[in-house]
């Protein structure tokens, strides 16, 4: 018979975590989900983003919820129908993910439909939104890595880029403004970003005006983020986004997932994949749904003042694989 267990960590940033709409972060806090069966345990994690951002129902309070249908045997594919998108499912999808690579004998990436194993990606490196001179310091920090993630979404943000280009010449440069830009700020901003060479802006305006994005020439790709939760997103993102992130705290775990990247893509989509706050444990997963993405975002793990056993190898800015020790 199926156990499940819930717990609740805090990890350690090596310095506080700004956005635009929410107050520094200090730490990450994650809960972790362990299904156990037959001798046999598998392991999930998600953020706790009702901590940070009390909008959001309690994601313990939903992931107990499903206790009754995960310990009498519920699958992923059913889990679809008993559980919504988002960080509660996504915990409990990855660690059935894990627990049934442990019990067929495969790889995750074998259950994931992939013809070969993960390769090494390539991550972004996020610079928390702060003053122009104090980005481009930490700009300076790490203009040796390939590609450098901006957060935005405050007065003096075009100053905010070209200090942090000037300070990194050599760096390709994407931006994520967090839904706090209007449409006329979005027009003013996109020459100008472009001529900095970004190429990239994610979720600048709120997810309830993307039909405004019908009036803008995307001459910088636009990726829609807090506006793309799952497959059920699509329909309203065509002719607004050229690109997704998919994260698997809102698809709600990796099977979601992967019918959301294959249904993006058919319909002309661009990917990238994301993360929230975590560790290795949440990363391990997205590694492998970014072998298909054109811009991935799992750096969380840098972000920490230390990871949990048998992490992921994060050499710069290069990720590998995770080891089966770890999940999957």
């Amino acid at each position: 018979m199926r156990k499940m267990n819930i717990s609740v960590e805090q990890w350690p940033l090596k310095q506080p975590f700004v956005i635009s709409r929410m107050a520094p972060m200090l730490h990450g806090e994650v809960v972790v989900v362990e299904i156990s069966e037959r001798g046999m345990v598998g392991r999930g994690e998600c953020e706790r983003v009702d901590i940070f951002e009390p909008e959001y129902p309690s994601v313990t309070d939903a992931i107990e919820r499903a206790r009754k249908f995960v310990e009498q045997g519920a699958s992923r594919l059913q889990l679809l129908d008993l559980m919504p998108a988002g960080h509660a499912r996504n915990a409990i999808d990855c660690a059935l993910f894990d627990l049934e690579a442990k019990q067929s004998g495969k790889r995750a990436w074998q259950l994931a439909g992939q013809l070969q194993a993960p390769e090494n990606v390539t991550t972004v490196f996020t610079l928390s939104i702060d003053s122009p001179q104090n980005m481009a310091q930490m700009a300076a920090a790490n203009k040796d890595r390939p590609l450098l993630k901006l957060k935005l979404g405050r007065e003096g943000d075009m100053e905010r880029v070209a200090a942090v280009r000037a300070a990194a010449p050599n760096c390709r440069l994407i931006i994520d403004a967090n839904t706090s830009w209007s449409l006329l700020q979005l027009q003013q901003y996109l020459p100008k970003l472009a001529a900095l060479g970004v190429e990239m802006v994610e979720q600048p305006l709120p997810p309830g005006e993307d039909h405004l994005l019908e009036q803008v020439e995307a001459i910088i790709p636009l990726a829609a983020d807090e506006s793309c939760l799952d497959r059920s997103s699509l329909p309203q993102l065509v002719g607004r986004y050229q690109v997704i992130n998919i994260k698997l705290d809102k698809t709600g775990g990796m099977t979601e997932a992967l019918a959301l990247a294959k249904a993006a893509t058919e319909q002309g989509f661009e990917i990238m994949v994301g993360c929230m706050i975590g560790t290795s444990l949440a990363m391990a997963p997205a590694l492998l749904l970014a072998q298909q993405a054109r811009w991935v975002d799992i750096d969380a793990p840098l972000l920490l003042a230390r990871d949990r056993e048998h992490a992921m190898l994060y050499e710069g800015s290069t990720v590998h694989p995770a080891s089966a020790a770890l999940w999957g």
